[in-house]
């Protein structure tokens, strides 16, 4: 089949479900990851060829079941790094890449170059955070700690595909009788972590390529009580960060306030709520010092 046929092909069963840009995105994508032909390349030869097209029709199939491009073909960028995803985690979001960018800001402003900090990613899912926080401090020693056994193997395989070293724990925030003696007894320089933070009541306005393929377990809370998992970090986070110790968050927009009252709570100060790109209220730190 030709290149544009196939193009053509994308449209045909496509168009109703998506936005022409983003249709042929998904083609330039596919035709780069199975034929290594490029965008520019179909410019200039529309009517090339391509043989065995069942990899290529196979992802169209799932493209019409609104499943995610990136778990289809088992990647994604993030912070200009390269990472592997699957149906155990979450895909990287633009936005973490804005607390990402945050938290090194902060911590390079904060430390010596030369300094060696511990830093702990909760709920590290890709391992998206503490890779691309390994990679930017090669001084840092970064722990990355999630409930999922399948999450930690996908930040292993990211670590590894990044050439970063990091300590992983396998345990629940939730519940401290599955944590290690070890793990209770270390100290951390900063805490960063985007938590399960979207209200099952908020399900209603999601799309159905998240809704119905990311890991609901990484997603959503409680309607009741949605600041679970923050309450749990910041307790953990009173009593591990060392010094002036930091603490960031990736948080749901609508509950900006709650999240500056809980930290209050916690007695942290130096509270900062910082918007997103889309002017959303999205990231909060706070300082805590602890002798």
């Amino acid at each position: 089949m030709k290149l544009k046929e196939l193009q053509r092909l994308f449209h045909s069963r496509l168009d109703r479900i998506y936005d022409k840009n983003e249709i042929d995105s998904f083609f330039f994508i596919l035709i780069e990851t199975f034929y290594g032909v490029s965008r520019i390349d179909l410019a200039l030869k529309p009517d090339e060829i391509v043989g065995n097209e069942e990899h290529i029709l196979t992802a169209l199939g799932a493209l019409e079941l609104e499943q995610p491009i990136q778990y289809i073909i088992g990647q994604t960028e993030f912070y200009g790094l390269n990472f592997k995803v699957n149906e155990h985690v979450l895909i990287p979001r633009p936005e973490t890449e804005e607390l990402v960018e945050w938290v090194l800001l902060k911590l390079k402003t904060k430390h010596s170059s030369h300094k060696t900090l511990n830093i702990l990613d909760v709920g590290t899912g890709s391992g998206c955070i503490a890779v691309a926080l390994a990679k930017n401090l090669p001084n840092a020693k970064v722990y990355a700690f999630d409930v999922s056994k399948e999450a930690l193997t996908v930040t292993k395989r990211n670590a590894e595909l990044n050439d970063v070293a990091i300590e992983y724990v396998e345990a629940d925030i939730l519940n401290s009788d599955t944590w290690s003696k070890d793990f209770k007894s270390l100290k951390f320089d900063a805490i960063v972590s985007n938590p399960p933070y979207i209200r099952e009541q908020e399900k209603q306005f999601m799309k159905g390529n998240v809704l119905n393929n990311e890991p609901h377990l990484a997603l959503f809370v409680k309607d009741e009580d949605p600041l679970l998992f923050y309450r749990a970090i910041t307790n953990l986070a009173v009593k591990s960060l060392q010094g002036v110790g930091m603490l960031f968050f990736e948080i749901n927009e609508y509950l900006g306030n709650e999240m500056i009252q809980l930290l209050k709570s916690y007695n942290f100060s130096e509270i900062e709520l910082k918007q997103d790109i889309y002017k959303k209220d999205r990231m909060i730190k706070g300082n805590i010092v602890n002798g």
